[in-house]
């Protein structure tokens, strides 16, 4: 009895790590993103120390807006994608441009259309009705963090890839 309770319990656990904390993001760029930099070189000085970051532009045929990569520690870095997660088309003009994300005071990543805050170092949303950060769009619903890439960083070579 004990072992079939022991199997049951390894068997709820191992179904639930593979379930994901938030779904699929109906909005996720479909854009191909694999590009490589030098954070340590002089052409790239906005990284050369920690929480230092840089904007990068996309292919203008992309649906992804940019990609922000911000340097957490000597080696490790983050990049995100600069549309928005949630609601990215809600502040789009007649020529077809809209909102991108945008880092301030070097902690937070910025949606100005949707009064929307996340966390630079996990691209999690800020919730904070105390300092104004507050979303203009329900949150009672699925909140997604911010668009994520893989990056490997080998001590000279940052990959930034999905």
């Amino acid at each position: 009895m004990k072992r079939r309770i022991l199997y049951l319990a390894l068997l709820f656990t191992v179904a639930l790590s593979g379930c994901g904390k938030y779904p699929v993001n109906p909005y996720y760029p479909n854009a191909v993103i694999d590009f490589s930099i030098y954070p340590n070189s002089i052409h790239e000085f906005e990284l050369n120390s920690v929480s230092g970051y840089k904007y990068y532009t996309s292919d203008p045929m992309s649906t992804s807006r940019g990609i922000i990569v911000f340097r957490k520690s000597l080696d490790e870095f983050v990049a995100y994608d600069r549309l928005p997660p949630n609601y990215p088309y809600a502040c789009c003009d007649d020529d077809g441009n809209c909102t991108r994300l945008v880092v301030e005071n070097g902690i937070f990543v910025v949606d100005h259309c949707n009064n929307a805050y996340y966390n630079i170092l996990n691209g999690e949303i800020l919730i904070d009705a105390s300092h104004g950060m507050v979303p203009t769009f329900n949150t009672d619903t699925t909140v997604f963090p911010l668009i994520q890439y893989q990056t490997a960083y080998d001590g000279s070579e940052l990959r930034i890839y999905n």
